[in-house]
């Protein structure tokens, strides 16, 4: 096993007797790199720190970590965007601290926002990124024709990038840059917003040109099942390398601590979930499936838990390892600060109880229709939610979900139907519904120019809070939001993570009853998630409402029931157990892709 904090040089040690690429058998190799910026105030900031990292040629390396762990950072070094501050870095062949023009001339890169031009067709784009990377003549043709049959993007050759799909957005990208097919393919964080269809369609392309080109790929990843797909794996936290191997050697980490609980009738597994990361002995806890899964710190011992809910039996079954798992425990293990990781919270209120057994119904919704031009994103909409329920919505890209979420919130005009939200008609009355309602859009939308206190301020004023109210309900968000350390830092600076925080603080400044997150984790890592989480259980126990659209199928455990739309229809709603009964699966993640391909086939077999 590759040892922790160590690099995979041993583990591909046989491929350098071998020279697959001449007397090179590394596409990438970064001996000790360290990187230092200046923030805005002039303070040299760290961002990687002895950083052993290498990648064999034709082979699928994963970075993970938090963030600000240094990933994207270390990614732009290795396509020649930045000068290392300290030690070497090879790729392919060449010096990143000399060569940086030969390596963007060779290397593909695909940033986290790739740079598409929206106001070009699928066609216009292949063609000028074609210019650009200076394809050659000969083999343009057949190659951008060969791209667009892989991503399956040919029927919408005509189509204006700005009319597709998040997820044909990312495979449109990666095809853009695959036009040169690059010996090695940089990916930065490739399916982030994707739905868990397109993701596989983009992992699918991946593989297709590693095991057909040859190619070699380095992919920075917040979804752990992808970077099991991997050849190696590599830990990232604070700028320094944690753990690597392969992912079987890092997920060994964990091997003997992990459990599985099925929760009792009447605890939602969010709930139980609350309760076990306040226990001293758990390292981490996450819905999973119909079960909750748990870490055991090192040395726990499962049985002192069973006694955790008073006069409530519990049994813990072991389960084997994840790389997640992993992944947990060497971020705990590299003694993160409680300002860096955020101090657990307690668990939420016991006696709240359920909100899915018949509470209030604060929004309704009938029949709702949402037509731009000929075309329907909403199709005849039913659904109710309750007093302090947390509802997901759930679908594909281009399903309907983020239309029906923006006419929910008063965003966007409903064509026909009915909507109440907050007792009040929002086709009617949408001013009087949104002082009910706080938003957390899918991008960051806040002021990037100004600081995060100023951007609480500014929305404190906006929301009506008077200046004594508004000064104590800030100073009261910033410790909540473990935000005190970065209130005079330019909002557009901050982490995705930091980011998604100050996005919640300011959507709950004047204490909505109902709270809207679309894609509200897109792009934050594993840990930060788990805070996201526990957060939003004590609100929805507090009596808050939370309706939440996601891509993190596992996310759905956390639900008290889930709607799926496609094709601007409702596919399916109930629980996550019914819905997971309706995809014949043991995980929503399967359960969503069975019940998607299924009604698809179906519409195909009958159109109407």
């Amino acid at each position: 096993m590759v040892s922790e904090g160590s690099s995979v040089m041993d583990a591909a040690a046989g491929q350098r007797q071998h020279g697959e690429k001449g007397t090179q058998t590394m596409a990438l190799q970064s001996v000790r790199i360290g990187k230092t910026f200046s923030n805005q105030k002039g303070t040299a900031v760290t961002a990687l720190t002895g950083v052993d990292l290498c990648v064999p040629y034709g082979k699928k390396v994963a970075l993970i970590g938090p963030d600000g762990a240094g990933k994207t950072t270390f990614l732009r070094l290795a396509c020649g965007l930045f000068s290392p501050s300290e030690g070497t870095m090879d790729v392919l062949g060449l010096a990143v601290e000399t060569d940086a023009g030969r390596i963007q001339a060779k290397v593909g890169y695909m940033p986290q926002r790739f740079g598409l031009y929206e106001d070009l067709s699928v066609q216009e784009n292949m063609n000028l990124y074609a210019d650009l990377l200076a394809v050659p003549k000969e083999v343009r043709e057949e190659r951008i024709r060969h791209l667009l049959t892989l991503t399956g993007l040919a029927p919408f050759t005509g189509r204006l990038a700005g009319r597709l799909s998040g997820g044909m957005k990312q495979k449109l990208g990666l095809a853009c840059t695959l036009l040169r097919m690059p010996p090695l393919l940089l990916l930065d964080e490739p399916t982030v917003g994707v739905d868990p269809l397109s993701r596989r369609e983009v992992w699918e392309i991946i593989d297709t040109v590693v095991k057909d080109e040859g190619m070699t790929v380095l992919v920075s990843t917040g979804y752990m099942e992808e970077a099991e797909q991997a050849d190696f794996v590599y830990i990232i936290d604070q700028g320094r390398i944690l753990a690597s191997g392969t992912p079987q050697e890092v997920t060994d980490k964990a091997v003997s601590r992990c459990f599985s609980l099925v929760p009792t009738a009447g605890i939602s597994a969010r709930m139980l979930q609350a309760l076990f990361l306040s226990n001293e002995q758990i390292l981490d806890a996450v819905p999973d499936g119909r079960q909750v899964r748990l870490t055991l710190r090192a040395g726990g011992n499962p049985r002192q838990l069973e006694t955790a809910l008073p006069g409530i039996p519990l049994s813990f079954t072991p389960v084997a390892p994840r790389l997640e798992d992993s992944f947990m425990i060497c971020l705990h293990q590299a003694s993160r600060t409680a300002s860096s990781r955020e101090t657990p919270l307690p668990p939420p209120d016991w006696t709240v109880g359920s909100p899915s057994g018949g509470g209030k119904t604060v929004i309704e919704v009938r029949e709702l229709v949402r037509r731009f031009g000929d075309f329907t994103a909403v199709d005849r909409t039913s659904f109710s939610v309750q007093d302090g329920e947390i509802f997901g919505l759930l679908g594909p890209n281009g399903a309907g979900k983020t239309t029906t979420f923006r006419m929910l919130c008063g965003l966007l005009p409903a064509t026909s139907g009915t909507l109440f939200v907050a007792g009040q008609d929002l086709r009617r009355s949408p001013a009087e519904a949104r002082r009910n309602i706080g938003y957390v859009a899918q991008k960051f939308s806040l002021y990037t120019m100004l600081s995060v206190r100023e951007n609480l301020e500014f929305f404190g004023g906006v929301y009506g809070l008077l200046r004594q109210a508004r000064t104590e309900r800030i100073s009261e968000v910033l410790e909540e939001f473990h935000l005190l350390d970065v209130a005079d830092t330019l909002a557009g600076s901050l982490p995705l993570g930091y980011k998604q925080r100050l996005s919640m603080a300011a959507a709950l400044l004047h204490k909505p009853k109902i709270l809207f997150l679309d894609e509200a984790t897109s792009g934050i890592d594993p840990l930060a998630r788990r805070s996201f989480w526990h957060r939003i259980t004590n609100l929805a126990a507090a009596g808050t409402t939370i309706v939440i659209t996601t891509h993190f199928m596992e996310e759905a455990a956390y639900c008290d029931r889930i709607m799926i739309q496609d094709q601007g229809q409702t596919i399916a709603l109930g629980t996550p157990a019914a819905i997971m009964e309706q995809g014949e699966a043991e995980d929503m993640n399967h359960a969503f892709i069975h019940i998607v391909e299924k009604k698809r086939a179906e519409r195909k077999a009958n159109p109407v």
